[in-house]
């Protein structure tokens, strides 16, 4: 599902300061259609502020911060 040749990854593999363009989101429709409507697009530009273990995961999205559970993190694929 992920290829390292392209460097798609999940976005929960991502560090937190690193900005990357979201690809693709590898969800059903209902999911894809919620993040659409936060803003979560593909081709649109994220910043991870916080992925740790514990706690949400955060990133910032043009003007907007936004906190996701890492099951959605695994489903949103990223360069």
């Amino acid at each position: 599902m992920f290829k390292t040749g392209n460097r798609a990854v999940p976005l929960v593999m991502v560090e937190p300061g690193r900005r990357v363009r979201l690809r693709a989101i590898e969800a059903g429709r209902g999911l894809r259609a919620r993040l659409a409507a936060i803003g979560l697009v593909p081709g649109v530009e994220l910043e991870v502020i916080r992925n740790n273990n514990r706690g949400p995961f955060i990133v910032a999205v043009r003007e907007s911060r936004l906190m996701l559970g890492r099951g959605v993190a695994w489903k949103i694929v990223v360069e």
